[in-house]
């Protein structure tokens, strides 16, 4: 991945942040996208602001920041040649309580900024005949738990997880390699956020008995972005949380 491209939104905290710092480290040219400026800039000063590594902030549910990052991109660094969609919104809310406010918050962050950004992209990687598009879903997308009610961020990721498949399936003769990164649970400020004051107390989830670490998922992502022959799939990080429970 040495000066190839790469796009990452949400690149301020949490994954995103471990992801960005993960490339940069391994001398990619990294674009950074956070909506929160102060946020972004903090962590770009704390990466030693790093010559191959520029950042843009800005909503990634408008159609037109993608097509910002898409230039600076190409401005920047002259090509494209990895997305990952990073940047997303999650939180629990009994599905009887869920108001049409929360499900444009969703669709609007999780599902139209993913495929606006790849939209923006795409024509890129087309001139190339190469690139790879990484999506982060989750494992409840497949794996639902009965005390977790989060049917309006599900159902956004859910539809990623299907935008994943279908963009693989019209761009594989492009060699285009489209992905889906499912992480189980992940020590991020997103625990906090969503009111887990303990992470790991949800360790027994996992088949590990652990929780995740965001360097684990910057490592798939990696992978993904380097290989040649994986497309249309949904990697599961997630220390065996879709197989089955430690108790």
């Amino acid at each position: 991945m040495k000066n190839k491209t790469v796009i990452i939104t949400g690149a301020s905290t949490g994954i995103g942040k471990e992801i960005a710092k993960y490339f940069i480290e391994r001398d990619s040219n990294v674009v950074m996208n956070s909506s929160n400026e102060e946020n972004l800039r903090r962590t770009y000063k704390e990466f030693d602001s790093p010559s191959n590594a520029v950042y843009l902030a800005g909503d990634i549910s408008k159609q037109e920041t993608s097509q910002k990052l898409a230039t600076l991109a190409l401005e920047t660094f002259n090509s494209i040649d990895v997305l990952i969609n990073n940047s997303g919104v999650f939180a629990p809310k009994p599905f009887l309580d869920v108001e049409e406010k929360d499900l444009e918050r969703y669709w609007s962050v999780n599902l139209k900024g993913t495929y606006f950004t790849s939209q923006a992209v795409i024509p890129q990687m087309l001139k190339q005949q190469n690139g790879s598009i990484i999506n982060i879903g989750t494992v409840l997308v497949e794996h639902a738990i009965a005390g977790f009610s989060a049917t309006a961020p599900l159902t956004s990721k859910g539809a990623i997880h299907s935008l994943t498949r279908q963009l693989a399936s019209e761009f594989g003769k492009n060699n285009i390699k489209v992905n889906t990164i499912a992480p189980g649970i992940i020590r991020s400020p997103l625990q906090g956020k969503i009111g887990i004051e303990d992470a790991d107390s949800l360790a027994g989830l996992h088949l590990l008995n652990r929780i995740g670490e965001a360097i684990e998922v910057a490592e798939a992502a990696y992978y993904l972005a380097t290989s040649n022959f994986v497309t249309g799939e949904t990697i599961n990080i997630a220390g065996g949380h879709t197989v089955g429970h430690a108790i």
